[in-house]
């Protein structure tokens, strides 16, 4: 080794690191999520804390500091043929909305634990990706869709001029959902036959939920699972904040929107 070399390595080694107090408070915030945050939204949450940082520093020390976000899977299909009324594709991928309570996308996915089934049918709302509603039971059965529902219709009035999408699965398919749109003057619109992408908010929001919750925990019971379910909604709309969102959760940001 050039002798220039030993001694700039020999400096740095004894230099303190800069960059210290940013890596604990990385570590604070990644483990305070449960593991849940990436690089963009650590830096955006050190932004929130009045930090001038780079993603690009955030990603090298979290490199550094062996933490990284985990991968999502795919989605239980409800579609089982047409079985009742299309609806005619209101939404065409417009996922923005400019005010709560204008457009709202549902579907359902599954867990599987221990060889045992749970599902999951929640309504969110395209203006700030809140879970507005939502209902767990352990057979996709229709009576969870109608229950979801009238969880969600409580929060608004008659006739807002709503759009609620789905995909084509049979439940959305059924003359009794139907209906009780129509009795609440709600629009229904359905994705084209076997397009996820006509429905990617709530595909997003499955994928965050189970790469952020169920497959970073070992479940030994349904039970179990449901509490965690119930409890990660909760911090998902409260506490985990989105880039597209000026890096506020979905409360804050309707809220805000209400504030302004």
């Amino acid at each position: 080794m050039a002798r220039s070399s030993f001694y700039y390595h020999q400096k740095q080694s004894k230099s303190p690191d800069k960059y210290k107090e940013i890596k604990e408070l990385i570590k604070v915030i990644y483990h305070t999520h449960k593991g849940r945050y990436g690089y963009r939204r650590i830096t955006d949450e050190l932004q929130n804390r009045g930090m001038v940082i780079n993603h690009k520093t955030v990603l090298r020390l979290m490199n550094l500091l062996g933490l990284k976000s985990v991968i999502r899977l795919k989605k239980y299909k409800s579609y089982k043929g047409e079985n009742g009324k299309i609806a005619p594709n209101i939404l065409e991928r417009n996922f923005k909305a400019k005010a709560p309570n204008q457009k709202w996308a549902t579907d359902i996915t599954e867990f599987n634990v221990a060889g045992n089934k749970l599902y999951l049918s929640p309504i969110i709302d395209l203006f700030n990706q809140e879970i507005i509603s939502y209902e767990l039971t352990e057979r996709p059965v229709f009576n969870q869709v109608v229950m979801m529902l009238k969880k969600a219709f409580r929060k608004i009035p008659d006739n807002t001029n709503l759009i609620l999408h789905s995909d084509q699965g049979w439940q959305y398919q059924m003359n009794h959902y139907q209906l009780l749109l129509k009795q609440k003057g709600i629009t229904q619109s359905m994705s084209r036959k076997g397009n996820c992408l006509d429905n990617a908010i709530i595909e997003n929001f499955f994928g965050i939920l189970k790469s952020e919750m169920f497959y970073t925990q070992k479940f030994k019971s349904i039970e179990q699972l449901k509490k965690e379910i119930n409890k990660y909604i909760i911090y998902y709309n409260n506490e985990r904040i989105k880039s597209n969102l000026n890096k506020m959760s979905p409360i804050k940001y309707r809220a805000h929107y209400y504030q302004t």
